[in-house]
């Protein structure tokens, strides 16, 4: 019997994984993501949080990867003072409605993974994320920060906009002339960009709740070529020009050195023919210089006297 207790446990935590992958993968929607976090945030809250110390909340293994903190405020005191919550910065004047007395922020860092469920929710054709998706939601809160029925609040900045901070939650280069678009994704489907404060390129600004992220225009790789300065293409054609016209001097030599030894050995053909005349006699049914049939007759030194046997 105590054999069966372990294998039974292996047993449901194995089908607990699979159900939790299978639930993972059959998230393609933002909304349900949100919705989702939402539930686990108000079900792990502390019975005991206090009003503006924010909590860290703990999410089930199907949702590793995502980073959510959570803050319950007094509508009147976050008005009265702004909050900071991670990468979001609330300034005075910020205004929560409806709110009856309490409200629970709930702050989301999709990472990376999880970012790319906006790629099949919004219309991202273009332009390429270099940042992952971090999202701000409202919700009502009771007294004791467990509401049996949260509903979503809606979150408008004062004269001053909200700012999202994304210096350290980007692997982008400072240093590259692409400088980066803030996107808004908005409930309703749509995507709207803006351009950030050049002084701050990583920093956007916000009037309202939502969920926002960096991106670039996806440009081909050929059309990211850094163009070439005038005074390089001045420099090159110099050198260009140079070589080549060394080059052209150098064939020039050469065909004049050829030209003037085949001239040399021309001439040289020539003399020797006029030195040398000779006789043209028929060889078959073809004509031939021949040279005359001379021959030196030879003298022996000295006589030759046979040896006596």
């Amino acid at each position: 019997m105590g054999s069966v207790s372990p294998l039974i446990l292996m047993i449901l935590s194995f089908m607990s994984l699979t159900f939790l992958g299978s639930e993972a993968e059959s998230i393609k929607s933002a909304h349900v993501l949100d919705l989702l976090i939402r539930d686990h945030t108000f079900k792990s809250l502390d019975k005991n949080l206090r009003t503006g110390i924010p909590q860290s909340v703990n999410l089930p293994a199907n949702l590793s990867g995502i980073r959510v903190d959570t803050v319950r405020f007094r509508c009147g005191s976050l008005t009265r003072y702004g909050a900071n919550l991670k990468e979001f910065h609330l300034g005075i004047g910020v205004t929560v409605h409806p709110c009856i007395e309490r409200v629970m922020l709930i702050r989301q860092n999709m990472g990376h993974n999880w970012s790319s469920i906006y790629y099949a929710n919004y219309d991202l054709s273009g332009y390429q994320l270099v940042s992952p998706i971090v999202g701000l939601l409202a919700y009502n809160a009771d007294e004791d920060a467990n509401s049996s029925n949260p509903f979503q609040l809606g979150i408008v900045a004062g004269e001053k906009p909200m700012t999202v901070d994304f210096t350290n939650a980007t692997n982008f280069n400072k240093k590259e002339a692409i400088k980066p678009l803030c996107a808004s994704f908005e409930g309703d489907g749509r995507m709207t960009l803006a351009k950030a404060n050049p002084k701050s390129p990583f920093i956007c600004a916000a009037k309202r709740h939502g969920h926002f992220g960096l991106v670039v225009e996806s440009t081909p790789p050929d059309q990211l070529k850094k163009p070439i300065s005038q005074w390089k293409v001045a420099v090159g054609s110099t050198i260009g020009a140079a070589l080549g016209a060394f080059l052209i001097g150098l064939l020039l030599v050469a065909m004049l050195v050829r030209v003037k030894k085949r001239t040399r050995m021309v001439e040289m053909e020539r003399r020797a023919y006029e030195e040398e005349a000779l006789q043209v006699s028929m060889v078959g049914h073809v004509r031939a210089p021949t040279a005359p049939g001379t021959r030196t007759t030879p003298t022996l030194e000295h006589e030759y006297i046979p040896h006596p046997r």
